[in-house]
């Protein structure tokens, strides 16, 4: 059995879908994503013996009270997404190893704060103020302040990647093919090729990409 949970209204309302994992069918709808919910109606299934999830601890906790007799594993996706979130942070950590390549330090507004707030950060750090007292002073997340605080130098900061990913990211072999072919070839036209693909996705966020 497959469990996750999917907006009725986004931000405001969940429900919870279950799944065969055998067939992909959906088999039922919890109307809410509350741990009781779930849990009973694990509970009037007793035949189930593998619970496929997300890291939900709500889900973590209704398995195991619902279903005391199954498997929890982990679903594929989740599974990919995490090891790539590990793997994101991992070259976050290393970008000190940026600096000994030619790139040039990011400029501009953003390239600014950050080596403002790396200062800041420090400057407090070093009179002996706490983790928690320098994200209330300057009015930051602590976990951004421990990001801070663990990196020795503000240019470590402003040349890592500031690349994320972003809907086009799909369709870019198509693209990058067609500019190689046509280099005048205009972004409407390949809005309208790539939406015919899947691109779901605004025309301001493919000049972006483009540029």
């Amino acid at each position: 059995m497959g469990v996750d949970d999917f907006a009725l209204c986004k931000r405001q309302r969940y429900a919870t879908v279950l799944i065969d994992m055998i067939d992909h069918r959906p088999v039922d709808v919890v109307a809410d994503r509350r741990v009781g919910s779930t849990t009973e109606w694990l509970r009037d299934h007793p035949e189930v013996s593998v619970v496929c999830r997300d890291g939900s601890a709500a889900y973590a906790e209704a398995i195991k009270a619902g279903a005391p007799q199954a498997v929890q594993v982990s679903d594929r996706w989740h599974l990919w997404k995490g090891l790539g979130d590990a793997a994101l942070k991992e070259v976050a950590t290393h970008s000190g190893c940026w600096a000994k390549t030619n790139l040039p330090p990011r400029e501009g507004r953003r390239a600014a704060t950050t080596r403002e707030r790396w200062h800041q950060v420090h400057a407090l750090l070093d009179r002996g103020v706490g983790l928690g007292e320098c994200a209330r002073r300057l009015n930051l997340g602590l976990n951004t302040v421990k990001r801070y605080a663990r990196i020795d130098q503000p240019e470590r900061l402003v040349r890592a990647p500031a690349y994320r990913p972003t809907l086009v990211d799909p369709y870019r072999e198509h693209l990058r093919q067609r500019r190689t072919e046509d280099p005048a070839v205009p972004v409407t036209q390949l809005l309208t090729e790539i939406t015919a693909l899947g691109y779901q996705g605004s025309a301001n966020l493919l000049v972006r990409y483009i540029n």
